[in-house]
């Protein structure tokens, strides 16, 4: 049971901040707080691999692994476009379309740190010297950072906005096993000590409604992830897309996934427990239809926002009212 003193001194601090949204972290709030200025994500791909993928530690990938149908930069995995093209081939679509000023490149398909330190850093300062780019976001697994890459990161990050992103997807070894993920559960704990207090904001991605888990798993999950020096989450539903294990095993064995309803409230329920400092920058996944076998409800994020305000408002709760230090 949640202590009166703790809901208090959670609204205490909800009310204290008028940057921040009236029922939980938005990632666009963050960046205007943070920036001062309309800032958006630019995403890249770099031609990395991933050690699930290329035989190292499996070559079938997580269970439902097909980037292709994720990330928007996948379109230029089979080309030779660079870094520089990409950004310059973005940024005027995204300044007319959503009156950006400012940039952040995201490395998001597969594993953004797999490769050699001098790599890295050659490829992360292509993407930093343009004129209209104040930082990086880049998304990795956790058993593939060391002190060397993160020190890297650090020293980006003393002129720069530097942020990782980790695929944690579940800090339970039963989902992690389920999925194929190739690493544990302390994997994810280790690697949020090697990152902490390095100037750089450590995201997190997580998938509610993994078969493996009950709904006190889940509470468990943004119980965990508030006790860790978190900045940033971002909820993924899982959904089933073609050419993945994952949609041949719904095949053969079908199992039940969340209605738009009831996801809507599982998200709730996780913001309540989430601690209020930490961003929420998504809250569903988003694949396309013709490449999507389940579920077969298909919500763009703006309007899952929507609906998730509307539930917070309707249970007059908001971000952190349950979450406990």
């Amino acid at each position: 049971m949640t202590s009166l003193s703790t809901i208090e001194t959670v609204s205490s601090v909800r009310r204290s901040d008028p940057t921040i949204s009236e029922r939980y972290n938005t990632y666009s709030r963050y960046l205007k707080k943070r920036f001062g200025r309309r800032v958006h994500k630019i995403t890249v791909d770099a031609g990395f691999n991933c050690p699930n993928r290329d035989g190292t530690l499996s070559d079938s990938g997580c269970i439902y692994c097909n980037n292709d149908v994720f990330s928007p930069a996948s379109r230029f995995r089979n080309t030779d476009t660079g870094i520089s093209a990409q950004i310059e081939t973005t940024i005027p679509q995204l300044k007319n379309r959503y009156k950006a000023e400012r940039f952040l490149v995201y490395f998001q398909p597969y594993t953004n740190t797999y490769a050699p330190v001098e790599t890295l850093e050659r490829i992360y300062r292509e993407a930093l010297a343009h004129e209209d780019v104040i930082g990086i976001a880049v998304g990795t697994r956790p058993d593939c950072v060391d002190k060397e890459k993160l020190f890297l990161l650090e020293t980006l990050a003393r002129n720069a906005y530097v942020a990782v992103e980790y695929g944690c997807e579940s800090v339970h070894d039963k989902s992690l096993r389920w999925m194929n993920r190739g690493h544990l559960a302390k994997v994810f704990f280790d690697a949020m000590k090697l990152t902490r207090n390095r100037g750089i904001d450590i995201g997190v991605h997580l998938i509610l409604g993994l078969p493996t888990e009950n709904h006190a798993d889940m509470m468990q999950t943004a119980r965990r992830i508030s006790e860790m020096p978190v900045q940033i989450v971002k909820l993924h539903h899982l959904h089933v897309v073609h050419d993945t294990p994952l949609e041949k095993l719904f095949n053969e064995n079908p199992f039940p996934l969340s209605d738009l309803e009831s996801y809507v409230r599982l998200v709730c329920d996780f913001i309540e427990r989430l601690r209020p400092d930490i961003v929420v920058e998504r809250l569903c996944g988003e694949s396309h239809p013709d490449v999507t076998v389940a579920p077969t409800w298909h919500v763009k994020g703006p309007t899952m926002a929507r609906l998730v305000t509307a539930e917070l408002s309707a249970r007059n709760t908001f971000q952190g009212i349950y979450y406990e230090p």
